[in-house]
């Protein structure tokens, strides 16, 4: 198994309708078949601790079977759609994996 997680910072000058598009090409990343489970968010209104981060726009999480599967996922056209319109949107990208 390998958790796949994704903080992005959006520019904070996108119009409302950057950045529903930017979340209608986020969202589609869960539906892609190298994909086990996916979430995306924004930040959770928890209560306020000291090791919280709520700095980012919106978070994905996908979960794959394994190493070979989230390669897959990565040379995706719906993945290579998502980098090559979305990279513009963002200010900062910070991705944890952990198997």
């Amino acid at each position: 198994m390998l958790v796949h997680t994704v903080y992005f910072w959006l520019d904070p000058n996108l119009t409302a309708e950057q950045v529903a598009g930017f979340e209608e090409r986020l969202n589609k990343l869960t539906t892609i078949s190298a994909v086990k489970y996916g979430f995306t968010g924004k930040p959770a209104a928890t209560a306020d601790r000291p090791v919280i981060d709520r700095s980012y726009s919106y978070g994905l999480t996908l979960i794959f079977d394994s190493v070979a599967k989230h390669d897959e996922y990565q040379v995706d056209p719906l993945h290579k759609d998502f980098v090559e319109h979305g990279h513009s949107l963002w200010t900062r990208v910070t991705i944890y994996d952990f198997e």
